[in-house]
């Protein structure tokens, strides 16, 4: 019996001719470069990674707190010479700034201040800078019309208390109060609030604070109800969306 040919259909061989034209043309992978592909791969990926946790590391003169703190009472006025305190703040997310006019240092970030109340001011977020300044609110409303401070509200502490029950070590001191009126963090020294780096810290601090929020809001609510409550990732994009398109 003579050796079995294999016909191969027309439409077949013609596939087959025009395959090996192709890769005559291309380049395929060998093994080892896929693989040297791959470890490329993952080293941009580690890089990446390390990239995102440098932005989540705070500023050298930054202090994040492991639990929420109390804060001590303080009192201050307003520009129209109203008492106040920190629980006029309550439900807000406030960044009170101890300063004065006289501090180089605490002029230098005002204006940085500044802008960061207007990118997140609103309802859920404050920038309160209350001014030790003896000589009163006339100081503060001079210097805010010498540099052009628009968005910040004015408040002053003619007595200095609030540098001592504080516990601060001078001016400038920055507290992160969360919605409850506690303490969260703190910075010794001057910042730039409305750089980049400084945002992306701050950001998930925000976003915890929403979501504890939310929490106890969920908390409140009948069984029923929870079970239609958005998940993390819902909460998320819904907090990006009011932070910043206002």
């Amino acid at each position: 019996m003579g050796a079995m040919k294999t016909v191969i259909p027309s439409n077949t061989a013609a596939a087959e001719s025009r395959a090996r034209r192709l890769g005559g043309r291309l380049s395929i992978p060998r093994v080892g470069t896929m693989a040297a592909c791959g470890r490329t791969v993952a080293m941009l990926f580690t890089l990446a990674s390390f990239q995102f946790a440098l932005a989540q590391t705070p500023p050298k003169n930054f202090v994040l707190h492991d639990l929420p703190k109390p804060v001590a009472a303080i009192s201050f006025e307003d520009d129209q010479g109203r008492p106040r305190s920190l629980a006029n703040f309550n439900g807000k997310i406030v960044i009170l700034n101890i300063w004065a006019t006289w501090c180089g240092p605490c002029r230098a970030e005002m204006p940085a201040l500044d802008r960061l109340q207007v990118a997140l001011g609103g309802r859920d977020f404050e920038v309160a800078p209350v001014s030790i300044d003896r000589g009163g609110i006339d100081l503060v409303k001079k210097f805010y019309a010498e540099i052009n401070i628009r968005n910040l509200p004015m408040y002053v502490d003619t007595s200095g208390q609030a540098v001592r029950s504080l516990g601060a070590i001078g001016v400038p001191t920055t507290l992160i109060i969360d919605r409850a009126g506690n303490e969260v963090g703190r910075i010794t020294g001057p910042a730039e609030w409305d750089a980049p780096e400084l945002a992306e810290f701050l950001k998930p601090i925000i976003a915890r604070q929403n979501d504890a929020a939310e929490t106890v809001g969920r908390d409140a609510k009948s069984p029923a109800a929870d079970k239609n409550s958005s998940g993390p990732l819902t909460r998320g994009f819904q907090w990006m969306k009011t932070l910043f398109i206002r």
